[in-house]
C-alpha cells in the first residue's frame, strides 16, 4: 500500500510545513540520500583504484551508481554516464553527433521541449550545415502526435530529439510509436526524460530510444545529469579529453575525477524509489516499474482532486490537456497576473512557482510568450492537504 504519510515523515525539509509543487524544478531530498551523502565523505575516500581502502570505496560507489541508474533508466551499466546536468551531457553529445553530420542533413526538434532539448541540436545543426525542421504540438490538446514527426522524417533524417514528458504542461508523447518512425527512417532518437523521470518508468516509457538523459534533483537525488545509451553506440563517438584519461566507454566522456558522495547519493535515490514498490518481487528494476505503477496511482488522484477544485475556480484557464501526461498543471488567470499568484501563494505557505521555465517554444506555441503561467507540480509526497491548501490559496487570491 502506498503510505504517504510515512514517505513525507522521510523528508525532513518537509517539516517546515510548507506544501511543495515546485517538484518540475527539483524534489526534496530525503533522509536516505542525505545520510549516504555524508557516508560517503565520513568514509577513506580516494581516487579509484583496488589498493587503498579509498580507492576501493570510490570504485564501489561508481560501480553501484551505474547499476543503479541502468536499473532505473532501462539500460546498460556500461552505458550509463555522468555528467554535471543534463544539459551539458546534451551539449556534449550534440557535438559529438554532429561531427558526423555534413550540409543537407536534416535536425528534428519538437517545440513541446525545454530549450535544453532544443538549443544543442540547433547550434550543432547550424555549425554542421544541417537543416532544422520542427515538430508541432496541438495548443488546444497539448498532444504531440508520432504522425507530426513521422510527416518531417526523411533520408537526410539524422537525429529526432523529443521530451518524454513536458516539464511544462506534462504531456507524454507515444515514445515507443515515435522510436518506430525515427529508426525506419535510419535515424537516431534522443529523448529529455528530465521530467518523466520523477513521474513513471523510464524502463517502460523508453524503450526504443537510442539516447535518454535525466537528472537525479528531480527524483530525490543530487543535482547532475546522467546519459544513458548502448555502449557499442557510444563507441562510435569521440568527444575532446585529456591525454592520460581512460578512453573506456562510459569514462572516454567523463572529464575529470567524479564526485564519488553525489554518485553515492543517486544511488541511494534509486533504492529509496525501489523501497516504495508495493509487490516486493524480483531484482531491483522490477521493483522500480513497481514503485512508479504505485506513484503514478497516487498522482493522478491528487491530480484529478486538484483539478476538480482548481478548474471550478471563475477565471481559471488550464493547459494541460493531454490524454497521457504527468500531473503537471498550467494555469493562467482572467485579469491577473500568474506571478502575482505565486507571490500570493507564498505568503501561505504554498509553493507553485510561475513562469515558462525554459520550455520558451512550448510558452510561446500555447500562445502565452516568454510569461508562461503557474505550474502546479506535484510529486510523490505531495498529500491531499497540500492540494486543499493550493485551491483554496487560489480561490483567496481570485477573490483579492
Amino acid at each position: 500500500m502506498y503510505d504517504v504519510s510515512a514517505l513525507r515523515a522521510r523528508f525532513p525539509a518537509l517539516g517546515s510545513g510548507i506544501a511543495h509543487f515546485d517538484g518540475p524544478g527539483g524534489t526534496q531530498t530525503p533522509a536516505p540520500v542525505i545520510e549516504a551523502i555524508a557516508g560517503a565523505l565520513a568514509a577513506p575516500l580516494s581516487i579509484r583504484g583496488a589498493v587503498a581502502p579509498g580507492e576501493i570505496n570510490a570504485e564501489r560507489i561508481v560501480g553501484d551508481f551505474r547499476c543503479a541508474m541502468a536499473d532505473l533508466m532501462g539500460a546498460d551499466p556500461d552505458g550509463v554516464v555522468f555528467g554535471r546536468s543534463a544539459t551539458q551531457l546534451t551539449y556534449d553529445l550534440s557535438r559529438a553527433l554532429a561531427a558526423g553530420w555534413t550540409a543537407g542533413d536534416e535536425v528534428i526538434v519538437s517545440r513541446l521541449d525545454h530549450d535544453a532539448n532544443i538549443r544543442p541540436w540547433i547550434q550543432a545543426a547550424e555549425r554542421a550545415g544541417a537543416v532544422v525542421r520542427w515538430a508541432d504540438f496541438d495548443p488546444a490538446t497539448g498532444e504531440l502526435s508520432p504522425e507530426a514527426i513521422g510527416a518531417l522524417l526523411s533520408p537526410r533524417t539524422r537525429l529526432v530529439a523529443v521530451t518524454g514528458a513536458s516539464n511544462l504542461i506534462g504531456t507524454r508523447p507515444d515514445l515507443p510509436a515515435i522510436a518506430s518512425l525515427v529508426h525506419e527512417a535510419g535515424a537516431l532518437l534522443h529523448v529529455d526524460a528530465v521530467h518523466l523521470a520523477a513521474h513513471a518508468s523510464m524502463d517502460a516509457r523508453c524503450r526504443g530510444a537510442d539516447f535518454v538523459v535525466c537528472s537525479p534533483y528531480k527524483f530525490f537525488g543530487p543535482h547532475h545529469g546522467v546519459l544513458a545509451a548502448d555502449p557499442a553506440l557510444l563507441a562510435t563517438l569521440r568527444s575532446d579529453k585529456l591525454a592520460p584519461s581512460s578512453d573506456a566507454v562510459p569514462e572516454r566522456f567523463e572529464l575529470g575525477t567524479l564526485p564519488y558522495e553525489t554518485l553515492a547519493g543517486t544511488t541511494a535515490a534509486v533504492n529509496f524509489i525501489a523501497d516504495l514498490a508495493p509487490d516486493r518481487q524480483g531484482g531491483r528494476r522490477e521493483l522500480l516499474r513497481s514503485a512508479y505503477a504505485a506513484i503514478e496511482t497516487h498522482e493522478t488522484a491528487l491530480r484529478e482532486t486538484a483539478e476538480s477544485g482548481l478548474y471550478a475556480l471563475d477565471g481559471v484557464t488550464a493547459y494541460s490537456r493531454a490524454a497521457d501526461r504527468t500531473p503537471t498543471l498550467l494555469l493562467t488567470f482572467r485579469d491577473r497576473r500568474a506571478a502575482d499568484a505565486y507571490h500570493f501563494l507564498g505568503t501561505l505557505g504554498v509553493h507553485a512557482p510561475a513562469g515558462s521555465f525554459y520550455a520558451l517554444e512550448a510558452s510561446r506555441h500555447l500562445g502565452l510568450g516568454d510569461t508562461g503561467g503557474l505550474r502546479v507540480g506535484l510529486s510523490p509526497y505531495n498529500d491531499l492537504e497540500d492540494v486543499e491548501r493550493l485551491v483554496a490559496g487560489l480561490a483567496q487570491f481570485l477573490k483579492t
